[in-house]
């Protein structure tokens, strides 16, 4: 009986000792991060190394050099010891890297999210990427401007409320020494604000009536009338001559803006460092972003117009202790003092509990509609076939029409909009 004892506790020692020789980074798992964006790999590799400081979990981050990300994720996926972490961005990524990618929905990153209107997820409702930071675009007011003229802009709450104002501004341009909008530009520079984020608007809300998620093949133009009002809006209260659109360009109305001739602009959160930089010098406390409204039921309850391709996926093929690793270091990255200032600097808005607010006005305007419940107007436009063809025929008409604003040439606009799109959908995919 002793022998037996004795050799139960040698077994016992042996099987301890191999225990204790068992590779702690195996338990661990590990992070490999394939990063989408080289202007942010040097703050990537900094959070990195002090989370492996930290945890002792290794986190290894790779960038593809700019424009080819698909060449090197295809690549690294069919290599050992795979990205743990990559870019799905869209629904064609979703189709090409589904398998891939790990199920988020009940993870503790999936969790700290504000909103779910930037993830991708698959025909089953799993959330297959989250999108973790976000561009935006709407209608940037310059609120001392707005104040002059008599109003704030809390005033501004639906299409109707932001008509009347502009319509009264424009009516005393020469008493106040500015007017509503800066130029609507339909030259090449500038036309794309129109044919592509304006033109979201329509589309946006047709799709969301629709529960279209893919690109369709044909689109019926049902908030057609919206788009209307909100270009009529744009033409009718500027100083703009609207015959001569088509030679505006995009730096005529960012000069209108900046220098202080026009109290609204439709652009984007990309714009705020050219406002505030020497060329203008306008102060950031002057400026916001609101929602393009234009006369769609609920609209009051709109967020700005929001999109993204910058979304993570974890590797479902990955050893469960790295996709464990990984969901560690992102939940780490989101909800961390050092994460979320990174990802405030290098991303601007983040859809995290945790987030900071951004410096950029307009990002901080983004992040504040989202949270305080209102809807995001998504990025349709997206879906566009033979973009540029299309938008082409889009502006062609567009620019018939501002220079003669009859039901006529609107009935162009919307056959450039509705059939044009059928035409292209087809040319696209070969039918």
């Amino acid at each position: 009986m002793k022998k037996i004892i004795s050799m139960l506790l040698v077994l016992v020692m042996v099987l301890a000792m191999f225990a204790g020789c068992s590779n702690p980074a195996e338990e661990k798992g590990s992070v490999y991060y394939l990063n989408f964006k080289p202007e942010a790999d040097e703050a990537w590799q900094a959070l990195a190394k002090e989370y492996t400081e930290a945890t002792g979990v290794e986190v290894k981050i790779v960038t593809a050099a700019s424009g080819t990300y698909s060449e090197k994720l295809n690549s690294e996926m069919g290599k050992e010891g795979a990205p743990t972490l990559f870019q799905c961005g869209n629904a064609q990524g979703l189709i090409d890297w589904g398998d891939y990618c790990l199920d988020l929905s009940n993870t503790d990153v999936y969790k700290e999210m504000t909103t779910d209107d930037f993830n991708l997820k698959d025909e089953n409702g799993a959330v297959k990427a989250i999108g973790y930071c976000y561009e935006a675009f709407g209608i940037i007011v310059n609120k001392a401007l707005l104040k002059q003229a008599g109003y704030e802009i809390t005033d501004i709450t639906d299409f109707a409320s932001l008509k009347s104002i502009c319509e009264d501004i424009h009516a005393r341009a020469a008493e106040l020494g500015f007017d509503a909008f800066a130029s609507s530009g339909l030259d090449g520079s500038s036309s794309w604000r129109f044919s592509g984020h304006l033109a979201n608007m329509p589309l946006f809300y047709e799709f969301r009536d629709d529960k279209v998620t893919e690109q369709p093949a044909t689109i019926k133009g049902s908030y057609l009338q919206n788009y209307r009002n909100i270009w009529d809006l744009y033409i009718n209260t500027s100083a703009a001559d609207k015959t001569s659109l088509s030679t505006a360009t995009g730096d005529e109305s960012q000069a209108e803006f900046g220098t202080g001739k026009a109290v609204f602009w439709q652009q984007g959160t990309w714009e705020y460092a050219n406002l505030i930089g020497e060329k203008y010098n306008m102060k950031s406390e002057d400026l916001q972003m609101i929602p393009i409204y234009c006369g769609v039921e609920g609209e009051a309850k709109a967020a700005l117009c929001c999109g993204t391709e910058n979304c993570w996926a974890v590797n479902a093929k990955a050893p469960e202790a790295d996709q464990k690793a990984t969901l560690d270091f992102l939940k780490w990255v989101v909800t961390s003092e050092s994460g979320t200032k990174m990802m405030a600097e290098q991303f601007g808005p983040i859809p995290f509990k945790a987030a900071k607010e951004p410096a950029n006005v307009f990002f901080a305007d983004a992040n504040k509609l989202i949270a305080d419940g209102n809807y995001t107007v998504t990025w349709a436009f997206n879906h566009t076939p033979n973009v540029d063809a299309w938008r082409e025929g889009v502006v062609s008409a567009l620019t018939a029409y501002s220079a003669d604003q009859t039901d006529a040439n609107w009935d162009a606009v919307k056959t450039a909009f509705v059939d044009g799109w059928a035409n292209q959908y087809k040319i696209q995919h070969g039918l």
